[in-house]
């Protein structure tokens, strides 16, 4: 159906009802038609519609012979393009037609209508962006009550549209649309809110509640970032990391516990409102586009990476042991020993609040500490004085490899060092405004930046983000997000594992005279240098000492979610995983009064966490293959892409796809394989597992757990 038989279809749609409408619902049908022109007559993914552009669709109604209320249309004239546009997404979304028979025009209704509801969705993404970018810079109640009601409305049009999109897909005909729009369908339809709107309310101000617990808590009057975490960085006192340890999460759990067992009713009420047996399922649907199998691969790659994670575990609890071997005024020092004793560490020593990456303690554990290395974070403190120059170090790189500069808006709205005088959420996020006005749309990251290299890795995290919303801006709106959540994780740490290389810090804060990135090769053919075996270990430290913690949250999630495990059992369940799978052991004894998942924001946040996991054994293998498009020879933990295009081009065949093919599809673009494994992961470390094996051997230094007892009251 053309556009302008789709306009005699509405025409005559109208005229064979207008005798038993009002006033009321010819408007919300001229609103109907309104935004249907917006969506025929231009692409939905250009810039926003011109007020020349709307003015000439006004007149355009002002000529059409069912516009009887002149009142209704006066005041449809005078309304901003931004009230006509939500109005007119509201009448789209109770337009309740039926569908024609005839397979030609449901092909051409519908593609239409997918065309308005992408449009529709794009300004509820928008919306619900700004309010949540106002909210987490600026905790404040009146913000947070902003924040709930923009979430609660947008939830009222994802229903609608949940609904409409679901008479698509259970129409006779939908096999005859195109795969696109069939696969634009599909998501459009997809919905987890509760039906109830005062559930609805409730969910989002339970959420608001738990995050403002975590972004206000303190420890003796201290915030988590950057002084609690300054302090699980750099103590070697057992007692005063115990001291940042616990009072963390005093803090935060005790507050939550309640609240969060709210959210995960409420959570699983919308999912079972929209035929989901529980949010666990209808959250890996929505994650890693229905791949049914998520959980088994996951646990797959898991026990593929478990050897070398167990062969670093027992290495470091060693080397722990051995240092704090002469502390004998710890509180509570029988149990303190005993963990060790059994084959875990104590969960507090790892110089990390969640002991999820131990780079902190990288002095007590080098295996060679008589080689001397660069202090890459003294240098770049000497060389950089402010936040904005890292960031401007980092994009750079992005730029080198011939992906996007930040926008102007970038520049001019992000939040990149901590604010005076208000409270805001310090965790480095990156937003997507879902604006369309190229080139400059809105995208921004948050995040408190201190001078340091912990930083400077974050940074070019973060910027991974903002790279994809770039890639995939003129997709559909239901396609502007990542080909799966770990994939859109994984693309900052993939530049970074090149960035963070020794050449390449050499080459940006050393002389300026680093190897060009097609010389680079190994120090030593063959056998690894010491300086290899210390820099691997550093890097395992942060990547493979992860592995577990990123496994275990959201396993621990999907068992609440599902009730199998309930309040009375939450916090003996998480120490029961954290001991399976990261083998630590709490140093003080934890209860139900206690709610230590709260301690992590992504809990509280509700946000979900297996695409960490993902992304950390992806991510080697999307660097793999870049760095063999930049020609690199030699080790693979040695590459150092910067200024290879060719590695940036492989790069961006995965990105500018965004949502709109099957994850699998995305991975073979940039790796030439659908499947995530871990051979990349396990090829860059060889060389230090091979170590690790002969060292605890040598040690005779039993590997594994399997004796150790969670500590619990």
């Amino acid at each position: 159906m053309t556009s302008h038989k789709f306009q005699q279809h509405n025409i005559h749609v109208w005229r064979g009802f207008s005798s038993i409408l009002g006033a009321e619902m010819r408007l919300a049908f001229v609103a109907f038609v309104l935004v249907t022109f917006i969506a025929t007559c231009f692409h939905a993914r250009a810039a926003d519609v011109a007020k020349a552009e709307l003015d000439r669709l006004k007149e355009y109604l002002e000529n059409v012979e069912f516009i009887e209320d002149e009142d209704a249309l006066n005041s449809l004239t005078e309304r901003t393009e931004e009230e006509v546009m939500r109005s007119a997404c509201d009448s789209q979304m109770h337009y309740d037609e039926p569908l024609p028979d005839d397979v030609s025009e449901f092909v051409d209704d519908v593609t239409q209508f997918v065309g308005t509801w992408d449009m529709c969705l794009g300004k509820w993404q928008s919306k619900t962006a700004y309010a949540d970018w106002n909210y987490e810079t600026d905790l404040t109640d009146a913000n947070a009550q902003k924040n709930t009601d923009v979430s609660v409305q947008r939830s009222g049009f994802t229903k609608q549209l949940s609904v409409q999109a679901t008479k698509v897909l259970n129409h006779a005909h939908f096999s005859e649309l195109d795969d696109d729009i069939k696969r634009q369908v599909r998501l459009l339809a997809f919905e987890t809110s509760p039906k109830d709107p005062d559930d609805n309310i409730a969910l989002e101000t339970t959420k608001n509640d738990l995050q403002k617990i975590y972004s206000t808590a303190t420890v003796n009057g201290l915030p988590l970032e950057p002084n609690v975490t300054e302090v699980m960085s750099h103590s070697r006192d057992p007692d005063v990391l115990l001291g940042a340890w616990w009072g963390w999460r005093n803090a935060t759990g005790p507050l939550m516990k309640d609240k969060y067992e709210r959210m995960i009713g409420l959570l699983n009420k919308g999912a079972t409102d929209n035929g989901f047996a529980n949010y666990a399922d209808a959250w890996e649907e929505s994650q890693f586009d229905s791949t049914d199998d998520i959980e088994e691969q996951a646990a797959k790659l898991w026990m593929e990476i478990k050897p070398l994670y167990e062969q670093l575990h027992a290495y470091v609890r060693h080397r722990l042991a051995a240092y704090y071997h002469d502390y004998r005024s710890f509180n509570n020092d029988i149990k303190f020993w005993g963990v060790f004793r059994q084959g875990a560490m104590p969960a507090h020593l790892q110089g990390n609040m969640w002991s999820q990456q131990w780079e902190n303690i990288y002095d007590i554990v080098k295996p060679y500490p008589e080689e001397v290395e660069k202090d890459y974070d003294k240098m770049l403190k000497e060389k950089v004085f402010d936040a904005a120059k890292l960031f401007k170090m980092a994009e750079q790189f992005y730029t080198s490899i011939g992906l996007f500069p930040m926008t102007n808006d970038f520049w001019k709205y992000s939040m990149i060092t901590k604010p005076e005088g208000r409270d805001v959420v310090c965790h480095a996020s990156a937003f997507d405004f879902y604006t369309t006005k190229p080139p400059n749309n809105d995208f921004r990251i948050k995040m408190c930046t201190e001078i340091n290299m912990d930083s400077f890795e974050t940074i070019h995290h973060e910027m991974g983000h903002i790279t994809y919303f770039m890639a995939y801006q003129d997709q559909p709106t239901v396609y502007r997000d990542g080909a799966n959540s770990g994939f859109h994780e994984a693309i900052g740490d993939t530049i970074s594992l090149s960035a963070m290389t020794r050449q390449h810090l050499e080459r940006l804060l050393g002389d300026g005279q680093g190897t060009p990135v097609q010389t680079v090769r190994s120090a030593e053919q063959g056998k690894p240098s010491k300086g290899d075996i210390n820099y691997l270990m550093r890097k395992a430290l942060i990547k493979v000492a992860f592995l577990p913690f990123g496994y275990l949250i959201d396993k621990w999630r999907w068992d609440v979610m599902r009730g199998t495990v309930t309040k009375d059992q939450y916090n003996r369940h998480w120490w029961k995983l954290i001991l399976q799978y990261q083998g630590l052991v709490s140093s003080v004894p934890r209860s139900e009064k206690d709610f230590d998942p709260g301690s992590k924001y992504h809990i509280p946040s509700d946000s979900p966490y297996i695409c960490y996991f993902i992304s950390f054994i992806s991510q080697f293998q999307f660097y793999e293959a870049m760095c063999e498009a930049a020609g690199h020879q030699g080790p693979l933990y040695n590459c150092d892409f910067y200024q290879s295009v060719e590695a940036g081009n492989k790069l961006k065949a995965l990105l500018q796809l965004g949502k709109s093919k099957p994850w699998p599809t995305a991975m073979e673009a940039l790796t030439g394989s659908k499947e995530i494994h871990s051979s990349a992961i396990l090829k860059y470390f060889k060389p230090l597992y091979d170590w690790l094996v002969a060292e605890n051997a040598r040690l005779k230094n039993p590997v594994g757990w399997k004796h150790a007892k969670i500590n619990f009251e």
